[in-house]
């Protein structure tokens, strides 16, 4: 017995004032330190300083104000990566009005359900992504309003028409640090989304934990985060932690792809660089990946999925920078546990971030031993407070100030954690737990092989065992030969009833929009 995990803790909060809005307090401590012309956000149309956000978050919030949008009702942003995501998103922040930014890469049916979750009095979206909507517009009563980014149809309005509509101040609407601010819909990689309700003290929680400590982030930093502003790991990257300090954001409106991911570290040459694992594998799978000499990064980080070992340590070697893998989630709204400079081992996920409290618990609900697999559960000041309109989950989800994550991990005796897998995930073969992630790790540590996913199914005889899914590297062959070098280099790299009993080649791996392997897709 190692102890019971109920023991409570009290989240370490800083010191924000008791009437607090997120937005002001992103916006002011820019313009009073004098950096009104400073460039803060570099986007497909050009540079905006904080000068130029300001005006245009106040003559959003004023528009909402105007438009009839009412305190706490919600506002739907499906906004690509431009200045016009922090315009509004920051807009409906200091209007009191709750900002519900959504993934840009799901279809009619995921945008059904949740303008219908939420019941979102105004919709905020992309010219190009209207198309996904249209079918939908006329099947909401509750939807007043629909603003397009770009050329609008008829009986919509333009983002720019609305912007002018407003005036160039506003006086903020009276929230506190408790309110709700903001909802951010899970990335569905077990089913269907939950929107997370976040409150406005969680913003400054994320970047005073994280951003500062860890990351050692400064004004004259340029920030460059290929996961997109929607994603919560991409909310903190690109708006959060540069406006905290004052650094300059670049943000692109296309796919990051090897190719145009590359141009913007060549182009706008930015000392930080956020990635995910399945971007950083292709990177350094494309001859499109800059010298580490025409670079001047100075910190990258991995978030998303964890960041297997073979591919840190290449892109160490490649690009002379190592890469800060951490886990966050939707529901704790950034990284919580991380690797930090220095103190780097690939594999692991490194240590708890100052601010946050971590716990493993086992299957009988006690503390897991050290060296033993458990169930991670954080707590932390970000935390989201609930799922909207779903008492079931959050109940299970949300204990006291303790988040479950959902995630099996290990605690080294050296305070290092190393991940295991979804709780859903793991295996149990001959009597013994696997994790998914260690064979995909040992699987992508061959050369032939870009991505790996791993997950459970039955022999003749009715038992589990591994099951692989591979995609290869350009210009490699599938085939039994290969399938069968593969189980020989787990074989050799793991314990021998880890390896995976069969091996299917894919063109591609079932993801969300945010990179995570939809592996239930793969059990079906």
């Amino acid at each position: 017995m190692i102890g019971s995990a109920d023991q409570s803790v009290s989240p370490p909060r800083i010191d924000l004032p008791r009437e607090y809005n997120a937005a002001v307090d992103l916006i002011e401590r820019n313009l009073r330190a004098g950096r009104a012309d400073k460039v803060a956000y570099v986007d497909v149309n050009g540079r905006h300083t904080y000068g130029e956000l300001a005006q245009r978050v106040d003559r959003f919030a004023s528009a909402l104000a105007q438009s009839g949008v009412q305190m706490e009702e919600r506002v739907m942003l499906c906004l690509l990566d431009t200045i016009d995501f922090p315009t509004a998103f920051l807009g409906c922040i200091k209007a009191g009005v709750i900002a519900v930014p959504v993934n840009t890469l799901l279809t009619t049916a995921d945008y059904e359900f949740m303008l219908r979750d939420s019941r979102a009095r105004m919709l905020v979206v992309s010219e190009a992504l209207l198309p996904q909507f249209a079918p939908l517009l006329a099947k909401m009563p509750q939807l007043k309003q629909v603003i397009v980014s770009g050329t609008p149809a008829q009986g919509q309005r333009s983002f720019d028409a609305f912007l002018a509509s407003g005036t160039p101040s506003f006086q903020a609407a009276v929230t506190t640090r408790d309110d709700p601010c903001f909802w951010l819909y899970t990335s569905g990689s077990t089913g269907t989304p939950k929107g997370a309700v976040h409150i406005h003290s969680s913003l400054a929680h994320t970047a005073e934990f994280y951003a500062k400590p860890i990351l050692g982030i400064r004004e004259d930093d340029v920030v460059f985060s290929a996961a997109k502003l929607f994603f919560a790991y991409g909310l903190g990257n690109a708006l959060t932690f540069p406006m905290t300090v004052g650094a300059t954001a670049v943000l692109l409106n296309e796919r990051p792809t090897p190719a145009s991911v590359s141009r913007v570290l060549r182009e706008h040459q930015p000392s930080i660089f956020y990635g995910v694992p399945t971007l950083f594998a292709a990177l350094l799978a494309s001859e499109e990946l800059p010298p580490k000499s025409a670079l001047k990064l100075r910190v990258c980080t991995s978030a998303g999925e964890a960041l297997p070992e073979n591919i840190g340590k290449r892109w160490r070697e490649r690009i002379g920078v190592d890469i800060l893998d951490g886990i966050g989630s939707t529901e704790m709204l950034h990284i919580f546990l991380s690797n930090r400079p220095g103190e780097v081992r690939y594999g692991s996920t490194g240590k708890p971030v100052p601010g946050y409290e971590i716990r493993l618990v086992d299957e009988t609900g006690n503390l897991a031993a050290t060296g033993e697999i458990g169930e991670l559960q954080i707590s932390g000041a970000s935390s989201a407070i609930q799922y909207w309109n779903n008492r079931e989950r959050s109940l299970h989800t949300f204990l006291g100030p303790w988040t479950r994550s959902g995630d099996k991990y290990i605690r080294e005796a050296d305070g290092y954690y190393t991940y295991c897998g979804r709780s859903d995930d793991m295996l149990k073969v001959s009597g013994h737990y696997v994790s998914p992630f260690e064979v995909e790790a040992a699987l992508s540590s061959h050369p032939a092989v870009l991505e790996a996913a791993v997950v459970g199914a039955e022999d003749e005889n009715k038992l589990t065992k591994p099951k692989a899914f591979v995609v290869l590297k350009a210009g490699q062959g599938a085939g039994d030969a290969l399938a069968d070098e593969l189980q020989q280099h787990v074989k050799h790299l793991l314990a021998p009833y880890k390896y995976p009993r069969w091996i299917e080649f894919k063109n591609e791996l079932p993801k969300t929009a945010t990179g995570k392997i939809q592996r239930f897709k793969l059990r079906a």
